[in-house]
Formats: C-alpha cells, sequence, structure tokens
C-alpha cells in the first residue's frame, strides 16, 4: 500500500504541474488572440490604398516578436513535462518490485500430472463462468476428457443469471419449480424472492393489470404465508395504491432496484449448494488471495534476504507470517488456542472459562489432568489466580 502511495503522490505531481501549465498556456494565448484580433481590427479600418507608416511597421514587429516568444516559451514548457512524466515510470521501478519469483516455486506445477490436474482448473473455471468454447477448445489441446453431463449445469446456470440480468425471470422461476424439494430442504428463499419479484413487476404496471396480479398473488404467493407471512401482507398492501402508483406509497422500498442484484446472488449462492460446487470459481479465489498476499510475501522476502534468514522460510508448511486476506477468504474457525498454539475444529472446539479466557478443548482436558487429585479436579486458568470447576466451562462459537 505505501508503494502504491508513493506513486500515487509523484502522479499528483504530475496532474498538477499539467494543470498548472494548462491553464499558464490558456490565459497567455487568449490574450495573444485578442491583442492579434486588435491589431487585425485596426488594419481593416485603412482604405486599401493606404500606405503603412513606420509606427504600423513597428507595431506588426513587436506583434510578431511576442508570437514567436510566446510559442517558444510554451514550447520549453512543454518539454520540461516530459522529465516530470519520466519521475512517475521511476516511482513505479522504485517502489515495485517485478521479480515475484523469490515467492513462487517452480516445482509446484512442473510434472504431467500436475500440469494436467492444474488444466482441469482452469478449463472448470471457463465452464462456470460460461466461456463454453474457450473451454471446450482447451480441454482439445491439452487433451482433457469432459463430460456433456459436467457443461450442461453450467450452460443452464449462465443461461439463467443472463435472463436475471435482463429482468426475465421465467427460466429461474422454471429452475426454482424444478428443485423445489431441494431449495426446501435447505431452506431457501429463492422461490419466494422469484415470485415476489414477478408481483412487483406486474403492481408497477397499475390498474391494468391489477387483475392479473391479484390471480397471480393468489395462485403462488399462498404457500409461502406461514414463512414469510409479513413479506405477504406488504405485497397485498401494494395493491390499495395502484391507482396513484406504488412509487410514492409506504411499500416504495420494494421498487429498489438491490432486489435484483441480490435475487442474482441469492440464484448463484443455491444453484451452487444444489450442485455441490462453492459459490467463486476455485481458481478466482487463489488468484485473488494471491494477489492480495503477494505484496505483503515481496517485503517479508526482501527484509529476510537483507538480514540473511531465508533459511526459515521453507516455502512448504505454513507462510513466515500472518496475512489477512478478508473476511470473504475466510473458510475455517479464527479461534486458535492460546495454550496449545492449535487452531479449533469440530472436535476440538473454543472453550470459555468461568473467568471469561478462552482456550481449547484439548488445553482444557490436559489442564485438568494435571490438576486432578484423588478427591476432586479443579483448573486454574493459565491467564488468571482464578480457581474454577472445568464443567462449569462452556463451548462457545465464533
Amino acid at each position: 500500500m505505501e508503494a502504491c502511495n508513493a506513486v500515487e503522490r509523484e502522479v499528483d505531481r504530475v496532474l498538477l504541474k499539467f494543470g498548472a501549465i494548462n491553464e499558464h498556456a490558456v490565459n497567455v494565448l487568449r490574450d495573444l488572440i485578442s491583442e492579434i484580433e486588435t491589431l487585425k481590427k485596426d488594419l481593416e479600418e485603412y482604405p486599401p490604398d493606404h500606405e503603412s507608416t513606420s509606427i504600423q511597421h513597428q507595431g506588426l514587429k513587436l506583434a510578431m516578436t511576442k508570437v514567436r516568444d510566446t510559442v517558444h516559451r510554451l514550447a520549453t514548457e512543454h518539454r520540461e513535462l516530459h522529465s516530470t512524466v519520466s519521475k512517475v515510470g521511476k516511482a513505479i521501478d522504485r517502489n515495485f518490485i517485478a521479480d515475484f519469483a523469490s515467492t513462487s516455486r517452480e516445482d509446484v506445477f512442473s510434472g504431467t500430472e500436475k500440469t494436467h490436474l492444474l488444466n482441469q482448473v482452469i478449463c472448470q473455471h471457463f465452464y462456470r463462468q460460461g466461456m463454453l468454447d474457450i473451454a471446450d477448445e482447451l480441454a482439445a489441446e491439452a487433451g482433457i476428457k469432459t463430460e456433456e453431463g459436467r457443461k450442461e449445469p453450467f450452460t443452464e446456470l449462465n443461461y439463467i443469471l443472463d435472463c436475471l440480468k435482463q429482468k426475465n425471470l421465467e427460466p429461474a422461476l422454471e429452475w426454482a419449480t424444478k428443485h423445489k424439494e431441494a431449495l426446501l430442504a435447505q431452506s431457501s428463499s429463492l422461490e419466494f424472492k422469484l415470485h415476489r419479484l414477478k408481483f412487483i413487476r406486474l403492481v408497477q404496471q397499475g390498474p391494468r393489470k391489477q387483475t392479473e396480479a391479484i390471480m397471480y398473488a393468489r395462485k403462488h404467493l399462498p404457500q409461502f404465508v406461514t414463512r414469510y407471512e409479513k413479506e405477504v401482507q406488504s405485497l397485498m398492501g401494494t395493491l390499495l395504491y395502484l391507482p396513484n402508483g406504488i412509487q410514492s406509497s409506504p411499500y416504495s422500498h420494494l421498487l429498489d432496484p438491490t432486489l435484483w442484484l441480490e435475487i442474482h446472488d441469492v440464484f448463484t449462492k443455491e444453484a451452487c449448494t444444489l450442485l455441490g460446487l462453492s459459490v467463486d470459481s476455485p481458481l478466482s479465489v487463489c488468484i485473488n488471495a494471491g494477489i492480495t498476499a503477494l505484496p505483503a510475501l515481496l517485503n517479508i522476502k526482501q527484509v529476510m534476504q537483507q538480514r540473511q534468514v531465508t533459511g526459515i522460510w521453507n516455502g512448504k508448511d505454513e507462510l513466515p507470517i500472518e496475512i489477512d486476506l478478508g473476511k470473504q477468504s475466510r473458510y475455517h474457525s479464527v479461534f486458535a488456542c492460546p495454550i496449545l498454539r492449535q487452531q479449533s475444529t469440530e472436535n476440538n472446539p473454543p472453550m470459555k472459562l468461568v473467568c471469561g479466557h478462552v482456550i481449547s478443548r484439548d488445553a482444557l482436558n490436559k489442564l485438568t489432568s494435571a490438576n486432578k487429585n484423588q478427591f476432586h479436579s479443579r483448573l486454574k486458568c493459565p491467564y488468571c489466580p482464578m480457581d474454577q470447576n472445568p464443567e462449569d466451562a462452556r463451548l462457545i462459537y465464533f
């Protein structure tokens, strides 16, 4: 980030200088044009057979000299911009390291088997993005055997997502109806939100669609009353404001364009869950994580080389520093036991002691066993002097 800020400061200097020179050039040229036009107007007032005087000759010479000097000065100022612009390139070279080899391992993708797996991942990414022609070409050139059944779900999903972008709900409604049981099993709200948007589109068209909207509501909304009672009541309330339009009614929030963005995300999530896929392509997740982590890795690698401690990081098991990739890239528990230095799992969850400190269950059992005597077991918190019963510890969730 500091490297970006340094380059940005250099760019700001260039833009500032560009702005100053541009403003100066506009003012100078405007004054020069005004002076020449005045001189031209004076000359046009004389009769055609008039002989110019020495004063007029002198005025023309002064005007020509001023034009020549102005052009020369502006050209000089423009040439000086080249050195200022070149500093931006030097700032980029100085603040950004072009050699990324120090943070990579060539053996990761070496070998026929690993290369084949990588090509499969790339091919699947293209299928997920709807780029079927590119995926088929890659599969053919890389010798990847792809079953037709593997492509069909991606083809269908991308078609439905394209229709949703165009506010066409029919393909998504057909898909939701076909997978109704599976969606209900995972408590999905997709089908209701699709019908809600369909009903709102009818209501938006005013009184001429009132009958159609009522018939649609009677046919599709009763099944959702149990789970979405308040939402259904709001939809029915819109019918009262049809004559004047619901955009000026208490239900105007139902016209929020973000509802279309929401349905796009909800459909993607629910469809990927049914197919047993992650919402984001594994390839895009890896690339985004690498882009985020790369600057920090380059910095720590440079520091390690300067201090001649490069042997500390072997690049196999773990990174030498902690890198936060953001909440969207967290797939595991955020708690690590301060006693055993292990990340919590389902079999080893975090436990809150009576004093408020949190340790893992394995650490709790080890501390309890170490302090156990023949009469009773007591636990002394490793972070405060409070003595307590280990059975009072409670499981907590992050």
